[in-house]
């Protein structure tokens, strides 16, 4: 377990998990589905879609329940609002130094059950961690990591899941420095996000949050997620001309290249 305790103050997270929809979209089978073309980031237009007429169709005001949050899950809000803080902590003085002076606008985290609404449309568990630069968030149902998981392996440890919030705060870096719309391809902006999650960890591990050893929860997972493993995982052949996130080899590449380095411009070169 990371020394969490050594980050100063908490993230802005915004707890939905007490609330229930009545929208109950995906599951393990259809995120598996997704997954080939829209892991970490990446949605796809006609399923949005799709999420966002459920929403129209199935959530209205008077099917809202609400329940107490379990103890694990109180203790879930306040691990993520220090992964955030940690980002928070470390980002601004980066972009000072080799952005010339981009200022850094905290992003916030939002954490849900299975659907929400969201500036981009409806967010669901089955699309997986996902940032929306119209509301500057992150969204997280992080029942996730179990169910990725368990079909492609990798690490589930506390590290792991603390490099994908940062991956998506590495999309929300993406944002202020104005890339993230610049018409560079998926694959692109997926590696420099797992690039810049790796100079999150560099910082992490500077001050002494994590170590060197619990970074390889985050290779793992990593490595876990790439579009040639979960295409071989699902349908036994690997079709590189249709990846949207990267190799497992180059999601681990530009990871480590964020930790070794810590440069936005070593970033900018994958």
């Amino acid at each position: 377990m990371a020394n969490w305790d050594k980050v100063s103050g908490e993230g802005n997270v915004e707890d939905r998990r007490a609330a229930s929809s009545g929208l109950v979209v995906g599951g393990v089978g259809s995120l598996v589905l997704v997954l080939a073309f829209m892991f970490l980031g990446g949605k796809d237009p006609l399923l949005d879609s799709v999420l966002n007429g459920l929403a129209q169709n199935s959530s209205t005001p008077s099917t809202l329940e609400t329940r107490s949050l379990a103890p694990s899950e109180a203790a879930y809000k306040k691990f993520a609002s220090k992964v955030v803080a940690s980002n928070n902590d470390s980002w601004p003085g980066i972009l000072q130094q080799q952005a010339d002076g981009v200022q850094y606008v905290a992003p916030k985290l939002v954490l849900f059950r299975q659907a929400t609404s969201a500036a981009c449309g409806a967010e669901s568990s089955s699309v997986g961690p996902n940032y929306c630069s119209a509301d500057q968030t992150v969204y997280l149902d992080e029942t996730f990591f179990d169910d990725i998981y368990r079909q492609f392996g990798g690490s589930t440890g506390d590290v792991a899941q603390a490099y994908v919030i940062s991956h998506e705060i590495g999309h929300h870096v993406q944002n202020l420095l104005g890339t993230l719309d610049s018409g560079a391809d998926s694959v692109s902006l997926e590696l420099q996000a797992d690039c810049y999650a790796g100079i999150w960890a560099k910082y992490a591990a500077n001050q002494g949050i994590i170590t060197a050893q619990e970074m390889q929860q985050a290779v793992s997972a990593a490595s876990s997620v790439g579009d040639d493993h979960i295409q071989k995982e699902q349908t036994g052949t690997v079709r590189p001309d249709s990846f949207t996130h990267g190799s497992s080899a180059q999601r681990v590449g530009a990871l480590k290249t964020g930790f070794d380095k810590g440069t936005l411009a070593a970033c900018k070169a994958l």
